[in-house]
Order: C-alpha cells, then sequence, then structure tokens
C-alpha cells in the first residue's frame, strides 16, 4: 500500500493553523521574488525561527511557574486572602496544567502542532487578564486554572513539536530549548516582580502568547504530523523550508513516509488495547514516562520551596536575591545543557546530572541530620547552614544539566507517532500529578524531618541512576524514525 493510498482510504483531518504559500516557493523562482523572506529560506535559520516562536510558550509556562514567588506578601494584603488561600491559588496552576495534560495530546492529534499551541494561548491571556482585574479570590482562582490548563498543553506540545522538525545532529539542543525557556520565564517573574505590582506582572504575563500567536501563522506545521494526517504536499513543503529550498529532502521524506505506512499496519485503533500497550509493556513508552516522573520524585520543587530558609540559615537574609540567585543559576546550567546534549549524548549527560543530585541531596540531609544534635550558639551550627547552602545550589546546577531538560527530549524522540498523542498525555499528566504531590506534601515532610525528607529524595535521585543506566537508550544523532524501530 502506497502512502498516498493510505491518504485516499482515511479521513483526513485538516490541521487548525495553515502556515501560509510563501515556504512553498522553491527555490527554482528567482531571487527578486519573496527576497525579504530569503533568511527564513536559510538551511538552519528557519528550524530556528520555529524554536525561538514557540519558545514563548514556555517561557509562558516559567512566568506561570514563578508569578507567585515575588508576589504573595503584595496579593494577601490587598485582597485580605489567608495564606492558605493563597496557597490554594498556587497549587491551582497544577490542578489546571494536570486538565490540560489530560487534552493536550488529544488536541495536538486532531488539531497540529500549531492549533494547539493557538488552543493553549488564549486562556492563558484571559487568565492573566482574570488576575490583574481580580477584586476578590474567585477571579485569582480562575484566572490561574485557566492559566494552568494552558500550560498543560504547552508542556506537552513544545517539546513534541521541536523534536518533529529539527534535524537529527541538533535535535537535544534545540529540544533543550524547552527547559531554557521556561527557566527564562521564571527569572523574568523574579526580577520583574522586584520592580512592578502584582496586578502589572499579571499584565506583562499576557506578551508572551499575545506574541507567540501572530508568530505560529510565519512557521510550518510539523511535517510527521501532516504526513500522519495523510497531507503529502503540506508535508514535503513543510519540510522543505525547514531543510532549505537547496537541500535533497528525498531521503528524509521516503523514511517517514515509510515509517508512517509501518504505524498504520500495526495500528489498533481500540482506545483500551492502546492504553493496554502503553502501560503494560516496558517500553520506550515507559521509558518516557518514567523519566518525567522521577524528575519530579527528585524533590526539586520542595528544595525550590525550602530554598529560602536554608539561606536565610547562612545568613542571607533577603529572599529576593536568593530566589533571583537561583533563577540566574537555572538558566546559566540549562543553557550549558543545550550546548552540550548533542555533543556528550542524553545518557551521560543524565546519569552525571542523577549522580550530582544523589551526591548534593545527601550533603543536605546529612547537614540536617547534624543540625539537629548540634548546639544553636555553636560555630559548627553555622557551618552546617552554609554546607546546607552548598548543597542546594549544586543540587539546582546538577538538575539543570540534564533531569531538568532531557526527560522531555526524549518523550518526545521515543513516542512512536500512531499512539503519540495518548501516550504524551499520559506521561505528562503523569510529570504533573507528581509535581502537585511533591509541592503538596513538602511541608508535611519537612515537618516531620527535614533530613529524612531529603533522605527520601536522595533515595529517588539514586534510582534515578540506575534507571537510565538500565533501561533509557541513547537517542543521539539517530533520526525518529530509526529511534522507534528500535523499540518495535
Amino acid at each position: 500500500m502506497s502512502f498516498r493510498d493510505e491518504e485516499e482510504g482515511r479521513d483526513i483531518r485538516k490541521p487548525f493553523l495553515h502556515t501560509g504559500s510563501w515556504y512553498r516557493m522553491g527555490s527554482r523562482q528567482s531571487s527578486s521574488v519573496m527576497s525579504s523572506a530569503q533568511i527564513i529560506r536559510d538551511n538552519s535559520v528557519s528550524v530556528f525561527l520555529c524554536v525561538l516562536i514557540v519558545a514563548l510558550g514556555p517561557i509562558q509556562f516559567g512566568f506561570t511557574c514563578g508569578y507567585s514567588s515575588p508576589t504573595q506578601s503584595a496579593i494577601i494584603r490587598d485582597l485580605g486572602l489567608s495564606l492558605s488561600e493563597f496557597s490554594i491559588f498556587g497549587s491551582l496552576s497544577n490542578v489546571g496544567a494536570m486538565v490540560g495534560a489530560i487534552a493536550s495530546g488529544q488536541i495536538a492529534e486532531y488539531i497540529g502542532r500549531k492549533g494547539s499551541l493557538m488552543i493553549a494561548s488564549i486562556p492563558n491571556i484571559i487568565g492573566w487578564l482574570a488576575i490583574s482585574f481580580a477584586k476578590d479570590s474567585s477571579f485569582l482562582f480562575m484566572g490561574r486554572l485557566l492559566e494552568g490548563f494552558g500550560v498543560g498543553v504547552i508542556s506537552y506540545t513544545v517539546p513534541v513539536y521541536i523534536a518533529e522538525i529539527s534535524p537529527q545532529n541538533m535535535r537535544g539542543g534545540l529540544g533543550s530549548v524547552n527547559q531554557l525557556s521556561v527557566t527564562l520565564g521564571i527569572l523574568l517573574a523574579y526580577v520583574l516582580g522586584l520592580f512592578v505590582d502584582w496586578r502589572v506582572l499579571a499584565v506583562l504575563g499576557i506578551f508572551p502568547c499575545t506574541i507567540l500567536i501572530p508568530g505560529l501563522f510565519f512557521i510550518p506545521e510539523s511535517p510527521r504530523w501532516l504526513a500522519k494526517m495523510g497531507m503529502t504536499e503540506d508535508f514535503e513543503a513543510s519540510l522543505q523550508v525547514l531543510r532549505g529550498f537547496d537541500t535533497d529532502i528525498s531521503v528524509e521524506v521516503n523514511e517517514i513516509k515509510i515509517c508512517g505506512i509501518n504505524k498504520q499496519e500495526n495500528y489498533n485503533p481500540v482506545f483500551r488495547s492502546q492504553t493496554k500497550k502503553i502501560l503494560v509493556s516496558f517500553d520506550g513508552r515507559m521509558v518516557g514516562i518514567g523519566l518525567l516522573v522521577l524528575q519530579q520524585l527528585s524533590g526539586i520543587n520542595a528544595v525550590l520551596f525550602y530554598a529560602s530558609n536554608i539561606f536565610e540559615a547562612a545568613g542571607i537574609s533577603s529572599s529576593n536575591i536568593a530566589t533571583v540567585g537561583l533563577g540566574v543559576i537555572q538558566v546559566i546550567a540549562t543553557g550549558v545543557t543545550t550546548w552540550l546534549v548533542d555533543k556528550a549524548g542524553r545518557r551521560l549527560l543524565l546519569i552525571v546530572s542523577s549522580s550530582g543530585m544523589t551526591l548534593s541531596l545527601l550533603l543536605v540531609s546529612a547537614a540536617f541530620y547534624l543540625k539537629d544534635v548540634t548546639s544553636e550558639d555553636s560555630r559548627f551550627y553555622s557551618i552546617l547552614g552554609i554546607l546546607s547552602l552548598v548543597g542546594v545550589v549544586a543540587m539546582v546546577i546538577a538538575f539543570s544539566l540534564g533531569v531538568g531538560a532531557i526527560p522531555w527530549v526524549i518523550m518526545s524522540e521515543i513516542l512512536p507517532v500512531n499512539i503519540k498523542g495518548l501516550a504524551g498525555s499520559i506521561a505528562t499528566l503523569a510529570n504533573w500529578l507528581v509535581s502537585w504531590g511533591i509541592t503538596m506534601t513538602a511541608n508535611l515532610l519537612l515537618s516531620w524531618s527535614k533530613g529524612g525528607t531529603f533522605t527520601i529524595y536522595t533515595m529517588t535521585t539514586a534510582f534515578t541512576i540506575v534507571f537510565v543506566a538500565l533501561w533509557v537508550p541513547e537517542t543521539k544523532g539517530r533520526t525518529l524514525e530509526e529511534i522507534q524501530r528500535s523499540f518495535r
């Protein structure tokens, strides 16, 4: 059965956003035509441009995550909220993100990756407006839920889109831009929150998605999604502009077509069969889900949550300086990962990152155990506070060097195209669900035993080393089709 026969024989869903006709103009046309688009036509600039535009989504993601930190006292004072009400406000983004995660895969499959990002942008904008004009907790909570829903869709769609458009030798670095953008968004929220009112900060939160929406009209849809939908002409045109009009794409086109045909032949349309296959088989699907779950079980959210207390114990009184400092460290370390991931490989960085987190958390837990049996007046107690600070900073650096970015890259690479929507939704939901659980239990665990809490996180990161060494494949330098064939 040919690819076109497959196309004619089934109902074809159309992309929500058509890219426009400019990218159909090949190099056979005169150079005087569309001269303003010459930069876009360059071999790699078009891919970079696409990544930069969709990276506005994860910047929005990070801004949402970072918003509550610098605004807590002002929102509580202006709206007369209790601390527990503000805690609910903070956690509602996770609840909304879980709902968005459930829907994200199917939205991205039915209306395309670009259409999915458009859908995600609208509730984000409405949510920020609701927060900025809130007079009581009801509008505040509604806005946070809407933001969370948009972020849940973005967290799945952006890494998948980047993986599907990137050349194999650049896919890891470009995929890591997703997490780099999240850390930039967090840092922006921290820094801007030092200078502007919480309502103004909410208005500023509108800008990433406001710029993203028109930007989506100037980038091509994912060629692999177009191929899956049977839109052959659009698929080849999209791939051509992503690789450059002077590039021969015939080999890549044939590989994607052959992989698509094989997936359709092996595809079982029964939802129950897909779900059983995803949940029971310990293969690529479970590797992607497992990495995203372990990413959150490392306790990174709890560590960041308690960081201000650790900074104070080490003699740094300003929590604002501490949070901005951690934000800068995350951005720098994630930037290093973006540069290294296509050189060193995913497995090596994950193992180094997990090992660094394990040692750092071991140092923090040991310091807390010793502080419990040390007099607060002794000099050794102050030294233990500094050791806790060193451990937390080292843990954040180690997390950003691999575990922060690479699980999203690997998830987007190894999930087969025929079940990517369902499996991706499950993986994203699992990540957000565990993130919510870690955040909600952090206070309880820390009040029980600080040393014991960090020991639990240490054991989780130690297991992550074993998980990566035994089950995570190296995907560096391989096409998506080669990676997915290896799991058959």
